[in-house]
């Protein structure tokens, strides 16, 4: 079993198409058809339907997809990792982190990396925890910056914690609300709500139902900013960390009375997999920063 068979295989299964996925790995159809065959022969199984219009994922086809992935990623960072050890003069680091931290500390930490190390290129995926320690899980970040649940995190990575913070109700300045709220003040007031995926969201409902009511949602399914942004329209109050209110004149921040709720941000990687040198550098310098 040859890694361009299996970046062809897995090109094919996500593209669901062979031309398609010749385009995508650069090489000619008949060749990736052949690699694929030979991978069925070799398998003693098939591992796609073939159907007039596109490919189906045989049985076969559905567990090989999640273990090629996996293999390619480690691959990949093998690769890396033998390129970086010359130093930190080039490389890459894909980082993944929640819009809030994008806008918080992500900018600072990645500011002062990339003054003491220029030439590692930086790539950054921005999205909710729940989607970034799936990409995680996946091969397809180094690190991430998520929210830990009370649940505990995927035990396929490590997660080392860096700070808690202060959950807080967003509401428009000049909006009449008690300071500080409770958890059972939410019950007649609309909310904005993230859509899901994303940790605050499961926070609030959570935080209501253990109060004893559902919450009503005024506007459902936005990212960070267009919450705020509905939030300083008057649409409905938002439960979000407190960090994200700075330098936002329209939005009153309005803490919780305690025990109010926190959540705790954790810097994450793949268990077992070796970080490469510029992927430890920046998680070095994030440890630093916090």
């Amino acid at each position: 079993m040859r890694l361009e068979q299996l970046r062809s295989f897995v090109a094919v299964a996500e593209l669901r198409h062979f031309t398609q996925a010749a385009i995508a790995v650069g090489v000619a159809q008949p060749s990736l058809s052949k690699q694929i065959h030979s991978l069925e022969a070799e398998l003693g199984a098939p591992l796609f339907t073939r159907l007039p219009s596109e490919v189906e994922l045989t049985p076969a086809g559905e567990t090989l997809l999640p273990l090629a992935q996996r293999i390619l990623a480690d691959a990949e960072t093998a690769h890396r990792e033998v390129r970086n050890l010359v130093g930190l003069t080039r490389g890459r680091v894909r980082l993944g982190a929640t819009p809030s931290l994008c806008t918080s500390l992500a900018p600072r930490v990645l500011r002062r990396f990339h003054l003491d190390h220029p030439g590692i290129e930086l790539r950054v995926a921005e999205g909710g925890s729940q989607e970034l320690v799936s990409a995680l899980s996946h091969g397809e970040l180094d690190l991430a910056l998520v929210v830990l649940p009370s649940t505990g995190i995927d035990p396929a990575l490590s997660a080392a914690p860096i700070l808690s913070e202060a959950l807080v109700v967003a509401a428009p300045v000049g909006s009449v609300l008690p300071d500080p709220m409770r958890v059972e003040d939410l019950r007649d007031r609309p909310l904005v709500m993230f859509r899901p995926g994303y940790t605050l969201r499961d926070d609030a409902i959570e935080a209501c139902r253990r109060a004893g009511f559902e919450p009503t949602f005024a506007v459902e399914g936005g990212e960070l900013d267009a919450v705020l942004e509905f939030v300083e329209a008057g649409l409905g109050v938002a439960v979000v960390p407190e960090m994200v209110l700075a330098n936002r004149p329209g939005l009153r921040c309005v803490p919780l009375a305690p025990p109010g709720l926190r959540r705790t941000i954790a810097i994450a990687q793949r268990r077992g997999v070796a970080l490469t040198h510029a992927a430890a550098a920046l998680r070095d310098a994030v440890l630093a920063a916090v």
